[in-house]
């Protein structure tokens, strides 16, 4: 369930990142890559780092949604996106 989840959030929350950004050097489908393999990490992340009984999905969704956008960012940084709209 939790594996679900964040590929979804990392879905949504890497295109939301990717459309708060101008050019298109990486294009949408990079950009939603990116945010699914960050929002994995960062729900593992944020799974082995919480004790089992705090937080739960809403933690690790969190979690997720923040590793994606920082994942998006960064790539899109590094292929030249620089400005936010």
């Amino acid at each position: 369930m939790d594996f679900a989840s964040w590929v979804i959030i990392g879905l949504v929350t890497g295109w939301l990142t990717g459309n708060l950004l101008t050019g298109s050097l990486s294009g949408p489908t990079i950009d939603i890559v990116m945010g699914i393999a960050g929002a994995l990490g960062g729900g593992l992340i944020m799974a082995f780092a919480s004790s089992p009984a705090h937080g739960g999905l809403a933690y690790t969704g969190l979690g997720a949604a923040l590793g994606a956008s920082i994942l998006t960012a960064i790539t899109a940084y590094a292929s030249g996106r620089k400005r936010w709209v």
